[in-house]
């Protein structure tokens, strides 16, 4: 029997791609725009070329932002990921402890960005938080708006209690998909409990990891509004990173040619970064999974 096939379908998906086209497509042609002119005001527009990419791929101020974000991103990945399968694997599989753990893991995900900067700005402070406070009592010389090393602990603490929940749902969803049957088999072997997570749990819970990876990696290189709020991306520079150098030299500075060629790299590093993340990824799952199926 021959297939029929009904463009008209496509007209429900006219409005989306409007949509995208409307909200995405031309504010990045905009941002392209000014990425390749020069302007003195009045709306005159001169010509520059590649001048702002070389002038930002080679400037030492866009290399150390940029450092500073990948070492942030790999500390939170280092920290969060582990850790969420650590907790998911505590987590009950059954019973009415389920939903009040799934609701706890929840709230800090429900919590606005610019609201968990406040909490912690608040927080950490010495003089009326109960961390800040705390730590001072303890004898250490705490104080995160003067010291380069406790704005960066307060940054990645406050990023890992808001982030981590995610990681574990996500593989706390990998793991109830894992059938029963799997379990008894490892059992009916006399397999350890690092047995049953290293061929079991962790290659069955590979595709969620893997998309949260790759979601707190895009997200952790990303980050402005915490820092934001909590350092202002200081003390001095320490804890300016590519999104907030970005917004200081568009709108504190107001060099939108600059700022547009550093905000079209700042998309392709993202880009390039999640594809070498994803692709290495499903190339490593694949090759276990190929090494386990039989020959």
């Amino acid at each position: 029997m021959e297939k029929t096939w009904n463009n008209k379908a496509w007209f429900f998906v006219l409005p989306v791609l409007v949509l995208v086209a409307f909200s995405a497509v031309i504010p990045l042609m905009t941002v392209v725009n000014y990425s390749v002119q020069d302007t003195f005001g009045n709306n005159q527009f001169f010509w520059a070329g590649t001048d702002w990419f070389t002038q930002i791929l080679t400037s030492s101020r866009f290399h150390d932002a940029l450092w500073r974000n990948l070492m942030f991103s790999a500390i939170v990945l280092a920290i969060e990921v582990p850790l969420g399968i650590i907790v998911a694997l505590s987590m009950p599989k059954k019973g009415v402890w389920v939903s009040v753990c799934l609701v706890l893991m929840a709230l800090p995900l429900l919590i606005p960005w610019n609201v968990v900067g406040t909490i912690w700005q608040i927080f950490a402070r010495t003089d009326i938080g109960l961390l800040g406070y705390t730590v001072s009592n303890l004898g250490i010389n705490y104080n995160y708006g003067q010291n380069p090393f406790d704005a960066w602990v307060t940054v990645v603490v406050m990023d890992v209690w808001h982030w981590t929940s995610l990681v574990v749902l996500l593989a706390y969803a990998g793991l109830v998909s894992i059938p029963d049957a799997y379990y008894q088999a490892a059992k009916i072997d006399g397999a350890s409990r690092w047995a049953v997570f290293r061929y079991i749990q962790l290659p069955k819970m590979g595709r969620v990891l893997l998309i949260a990876i790759l979601l707190r990696f895009m997200d952790s290189f990303m980050i402005y509004t915490e820092p934001f709020v909590v350092t202002g991306g200081g003390p001095g520079s320490s804890t300016t990173f590519l999104s907030i150098d970005l917004v200081k030299m568009a709108v504190g500075q107001f060099d939108l040619g600059p700022a547009a060629a550093m905000s079209l790299i700042y998309f392709l590093i993202i880009l390039l970064l999640s594809w070498v993340f994803y692709t290495i990824m499903t190339n490593v799952g694949a090759d276990a999974t190929s090494k386990r199926s039989p020959q």
